[in-house]
């Protein structure tokens, strides 16, 4: 779990750890953020070999 309002913060560390993890350089975390919303954030790793 994690506390209210926190989701975004979470979801984005989590991308950016694993990211890091796997050498890879691109990730997308997305969220439903309620009625019939949504929102995408693209994550650049720029240690990752080009």
């Amino acid at each position: 779990g994690h506390p209210l309002g926190a989701t975004g913060v979470r979801i984005t560390l989590t991308l950016a750890r694993e990211l890091r993890r796997s050498g890879l350089r691109y990730g997308i975390a997305s969220a439903c953020i309620g009625g019939g919303q949504g929102i995408a954030l693209l994550i650049e790793n720029p240690e990752a070999a080009a």
